[in-house]
């Protein structure tokens, strides 16, 4: 029997008829363009047919992708008709993913409003890493999303900026990471060796504090790595190393702000959604955050335009496993070639 044709694959056609083009009908799925492109050459491969051919900026569908468009329009039109009286009635649970870092200040909120606002649908929360719940928003797995990242590159709609903060063991300098044998006693200079904790890559805080100390003139030592919120704070805490954490009140316990060493900016707040979402749901998040970000001292909301979310496929891979930092990374500053390393 021949393999199935990707429903994703063949939305992506009819978006691209339906809107004029590769761009805009990434725009309207939510994904890269590259993506839209992948889609089709996909398709091209499995039934042995050129579907578009370019024609100057834009593309035409040939006679085979107009007559496979016709097919695509028929099944989905079927397939979406069949969902939508399979859930009929039924109290779709939505899934809100947040990343560890964001989660304590941003979900009490975010819950409170999604149930004011839809008190007859459960709300199921994920934690993972920010790499981790792009691919799930890609995937449908997840609706919406509370990203760290910076630029463009970050999926999902800029609600607002959260500080990034060095944190340490009370009691120490940068240069001992706060431990309780007071460590080095040359007080912090620009010649001494910071200790660092920080998440496994990849991990675009993580880069940050390394791409700053470095133009600090800074020496760094990676003491500790985690994969998760818990271990760099207990590690920090523990007086291994200073660590990377965005702000969004009083420091985490156990730790002090330290302000000898190098500021770090900020980093983005962003909501990812999946494609196909209730706009309402969508607007009753948004709105969670923007009042969340107003809420604290010092900082302003600023919603810009959303950035698409990357299918799994796209995602490059990397020799890391962490997520947030780039060596050469400032506010501000994109890389789309490697926007997998833009997230926290």
């Amino acid at each position: 029997m021949s393999a199935p044709l990707d429903l994703a694959q063949l939305r992506t056609l009819v978006a691209i008829a339906d809107t004029g083009g590769y761009t805009r009908a990434a725009a309207a799925l939510h994904v890269s363009q590259p993506t839209v492109s992948g889609h089709v050459r996909v398709l091209e491969r499995r039934l042995k047919q050129v579907l578009l051919e370019r024609e100057g900026r834009g593309a035409r569908f040939t006679d085979d992708g107009e007559r496979l468009l016709a097919e695509a329009r028929r099944v989905l039109a079927v397939h979406d008709e069949a969902l939508a009286r399979l859930e009929t009635g039924a109290r779709r649970t939505v899934v809100v993913g947040s990343t560890e870092t964001a989660a304590e200040g941003v979900l009490p909120t975010l819950l409170t409003t999604l149930r004011d606002a839809f008190p007859d649908r459960p709300v199921r929360f994920v934690i993972d890493r920010s790499t981790g719940m792009t691919e799930s928003v890609a995937r449908g797995t997840i609706d919406l999303a509370v990203l760290l990242g910076w630029g463009p590159a970050t999926p999902g709609r800029q609600v607002g900026t959260l500080p990034l903060r060095w944190y340490g063991r009370p009691g120490g300098d940068a240069s001992d990471g706060g431990r309780s044998d007071g460590g080095r006693s040359d007080g912090g200079g620009p010649d001494d060796e910071v200790p660092l904790v920080a998440y496994a890559e990849p991990c675009g805080m993580r880069r940050r504090a390394l791409a700053e100390l470095a133009e600090a003139g800074r020496r760094v030592r990676l003491t500790a790595e985690s994969t998760t919120l818990d271990g760099v704070v207990a590690a920090a805490r523990a007086g291994l190393g200073v660590a990377v954490l965005p702000s969004a009140g009083a420091p985490p316990a156990g730790l002090v702000e330290r302000t000898d060493l190098p500021p770090l900016g900020v980093i983005g707040l962003h909501l990812a959604t999946r494609a196909g979402l209730d706009v309402d749901l969508e607007a009753a998040a948004l709105g969670a955050l923007e009042t969340f970000v107003a809420g604290l001292p010092g900082l302003t909301a600023a919603v810009v335009p959303a950035a698409p979310v990357a299918t799994p496929a796209r995602v490059p891979t990397t020799s890391h496993p962490d997520t947030s930092h780039r060596a050469a990374s400032h506010p501000g500053t994109s890389h789309p070639d490697t926007d997998r390393e833009d997230l926290t």
